[in-house]
């Protein structure tokens, strides 16, 4: 038997090639559905028969989605937007129903206290809690049970997080980050590009989970992308930028010693300078940045922007997919054919083309990440449906029993084919009616009892062994020895 990682790994290596995203490829590859239950139908039924023996139609009255609220959520802020990172899902939370306890970032300690002061005097206490506190109180918060629980942060603290929700079977929307790279075309307003990007990396002083993590360009044009932000930087922060009342400050000392560590070694091309006592790094630029170098290994989160060159849009592409799924992507072109292109061959939980940040501000797009950078999306109608149950619910009424003959034993030929010209009409009238259709051929099979049970007496007849029943039995006792559910095994 093949090995299951060997099994997993084909079928990464297939997802990869992209040929399960054509149109075209979907739509055959659901014929060839079709036409696998069409043409073993008889082997179908007789599988159906052995493991179920049992037929169920549904005709509803009345069938609606209702929206529910899931009840009590935890939503775990961030230090980074301390403020908007818990109101924009409190937000959703109440607007589906449901009570909330807030944990603030400790790290943005005095918005945590103002959150946990002001909260009170507006909301329900009963209803809308917060606690504040460190890792002690976040933990022991962790070990109660919610019925969903919303964390915005790392995706270290997101595995945490992940795994005390599993204890309750809890589950949970998490807002993570990630290495959200930037790919500037040759062919593309290089001055507006790089003006978008300056504001979208050093704002808030490059602490942003969106943030354009790094650049990928080509080698002809990185001179002049570092020229073209400079000139930005003078015309956003002035001369001197550490004197500017728009450019901010790292958060505490660890991250600002973190950062000053992912710049060891590297060739600064533009900015470098730095204050410990005022936790100021200036906007600072990498060239020719390697691969393999620190910087690229982990979120910088902090005001210092690596180049890396690529030769081409595949190189660009092929560098991306070798990484972690990053929160957002960008893309600079005038070529529209070429950002369609990146679109369809990464994966990341957003993007804008020639801009940066701005698909998580329109309210009708959902905000989220995929595999590593999260799991889960909100902003707009998509946080209450966050966190909101969709209940499906169905009224019957309990006039018209006659139309329910089509789902009540015994089963007939006649009424199998009165209910298949009755769905296939329903079916004719929806887009997705040609595979429903498909799936008629199985309804049949389980409606069609009696054909079943001739053929099954038929084989056993011919292929009667010691272990099974003798041949005095009569046909009503095969027939019922037939109907008898399989023992089932270890």
């Amino acid at each position: 038997m093949e090995k299951m990682q060997q099994v997993v790994g084909r079928a990464r290596a297939a997802f990869r090639s992209g040929r399960s995203r054509p149109l075209e490829f979907r739509i055959q590859q659901l014929k060839a559905l079709q036409r696998m239950v069409q043409e073993k139908e008889k082997e179908i039924m007789r599988a159906l028969k052995a493991d179920l023996n049992k037929v169920c139609a549904v005709r509803g009255d009345e069938a609606y989605i209702g929206y529910e609220p899931l009840g009590v959520v935890l939503v775990i802020g961030a230090w980074n937007y301390p403020f908007a990172l818990v109101m924009q899902p409190l937000i959703g939370a109440i607007a589906a129903g449901n009570a909330v306890v807030v944990k603030p970032s400790e790290v943005s300690e005095n918005t945590a206290q103002l959150v946990a002061e002001l909260l009170p005097l507006y909301l329900d206490k009963d209803l809308y809690a917060v606690v504040t506190g460190g890792v002690p109180e976040t933990t022991e918060l962790l070990t109660q049970r919610f019925d969903h629980i919303f964390y915005t942060g790392n995706s270290n603290v997101g595995r945490i997080v992940m795994a005390a929700a599993a204890k309750h079977l809890t589950p949970v929307t998490l807002e993570l980050g990630g290495k959200s790279p930037c790919y500037i075309d040759k062919d593309c307003d290089l001055a507006v590009a790089c003006r978008r990007i300056t504001w979208g990396k050093y704002m808030n002083c490059g602490q942003t989970c969106i943030a354009p993590d790094y650049i990928l360009c080509d080698p002809s044009i990185q001179s002049k992308v570092v020229e073209n932000i400079k000139a930005t930087l003078k015309e956003f922060y002035g001369e001197d930028v550490k004197s500017s009342p728009d450019y901010e400050r790292i958060v505490n000392q660890r991250h600002f010693k973190r950062i000053l560590g992912l710049m060891e070694g590297q060739k600064i091309a533009l900015g470098g300078e730095t204050d410990e006592a005022s936790r100021f790094i200036a906007p600072t630029i990498l060239t020719d940045v390697s691969p393999e170098s620190k910087v690229m290994e982990e979120e910088i989160f902090g005001p210092v922007l690596p180049i890396v060159t690529v030769m081409s849009v595949e190189e660009a592409i092929e560098f991306i997919n070798l990484r972690e799924k990053p929160l957002a992507l960008y893309v600079f072109s005038n070529n529209k054919q070429l950002i369609r292109r990146v679109i369809a061959e990464t994966s990341s939980g957003g993007m804008t083309a020639n801009d940066v940040i701005m698909h998580s501000v329109l309210p009708d797009l959902p905000f989220g990440g995929v595999g590593h950078s999260g799991m889960g999306a909100y902003h707009g109608r998509f946080s209450f449906e966050t966190f909101s149950h969709r209940r499906s619910c169905l009224i019957k009424d309990f006039r018209w029993d006659v139309a329910n003959r089509l789902r009540y034993p015994p089963g007939s030929e006649e009424l199998m084919q009165l209910a298949k010209l009755f769905l296939l009409k329903q079916c004719a009238r929806s887009r997705v009616g040609q595979f429903i259709s498909a799936l008629l051929a199985a309804v049949k099979a389980v409606l069609a009892k009696r054909k079943l049970l001739m053929a099954a007496i038929s084989l056993g007849n011919e292929g009667l062994t010691a272990g099974d029943s003798p041949g005095w039995l009569s046909p009503e006792q095969r027939e019922r020895s037939l109907e008898e559910p399989a023992a089932s095994h270890p």
